[in-house]
């Protein structure tokens, strides 16, 4: 190669980057490091303006992750993902198509790389097409950064400020600039309250193999449910176990209860 070969490093750990970069400079001296950033987006910037031929990313960055900086690069550039958990690693990066390094960085194992890089810019090889598992990485990478779902809800109800289990929520429902919450109660007894979180953000945080969204207005814990009524123009009812209300289900959220 009469070119000397560039590359970008992207950590949100300046310390993490340095050092990269100086085992870098030991493993391959010849590499011309022409850009660091802290973050996925940073990393997509620095690569549009300077172009490097490879992109050491680190899987988790905050804002926008290295696996979902690399699909924006795509066979722009040779992809090495820098990890601290092997389990980013374990199927995508095990097929040999894409390259990984686990934190802390060894220098057998960088050496390997090194020499797999210099092998595929020597022979001209174009970067792999790695965008089906980029996709699953990035799917994955969502799936273990999601938080647990909720468990337990404060709520008001009259002056009283209660610590509702969220397993003892029958149905929520949205009022106004609220969200009624209707639960059971002491000895099983029904009860309501108020909270100031939006339907829409405490769906996002329910486990959603517990509770549903049926209609625009009102989100069902599956478990509560008695039967379903279904009625006239492809709209149902839900009838629950221990209260008499009588949930409606809108023709969007029908699909959930075809079986009926």
């Amino acid at each position: 190669m009469s070119e000397r070969a560039t590359a970008l490093i992207a950590d949100d750990e300046p310390l993490l980057r340095e050092a990269l970069a100086r085992q870098l400079a030991q493993a391959w001296p010849e590499l011309a490091v022409v850009a660091q950033a802290r973050n996925g987006r940073e990393a997509i910037q620095s690569f549009e303006r300077e172009r490097p031929q490879i992109c050491f990313l680190d899987v988790q960055m905050p804002g926008l992750s290295g696996v979902e900086a690399a699909r924006a690069i795509g066979r722009r550039a040779h992809l090495v993902f820098v990890t601290a958990y092997d389990q980013y690693a374990v199927q995508a990066f095990s097929h040999g198509v894409l390259d990984y390094l686990v934190k802390p960085v060894e220098t057998a194992r960088l050496a390997e790389t090194v020499a797999r890089l210099k092998e595929r810019l020597a022979a001209a090889q174009p970067a792999a097409n790695t965008e089906a598992l980029l996709q699953q990485l990035a799917a994955q990478l969502q799936r273990s950064a999601a938080p647990a779902p909720l468990r337990w809800l404060r709520a008001q109800a009259g002056p009283t400020l209660r610590l509702i289990a969220v397993d003892e929520i029958d149905y929520l429902r949205s009022d106004t600039k609220y969200t009624r919450v209707a639960w059971r109660g002491d000895a099983g007894q029904p009860g309501e309250a108020l909270v100031g979180t939006s339907l829409k953000e405490l769906l996002a945080q329910l486990d959603p193999a517990q509770f549903a969204q049926v209609h625009r207005s009102v989100v069902v814990n599956l478990r509560a449910i008695s039967h379903v009524v279904r009625g006239d123009n492809e709209t149902a009812e839900i009838h629950l176990r221990h209260r008499d209300e009588v949930l409606p289900v809108s023709r969007s959220y029908l699909h959930l209860f075809r079986q009926m």
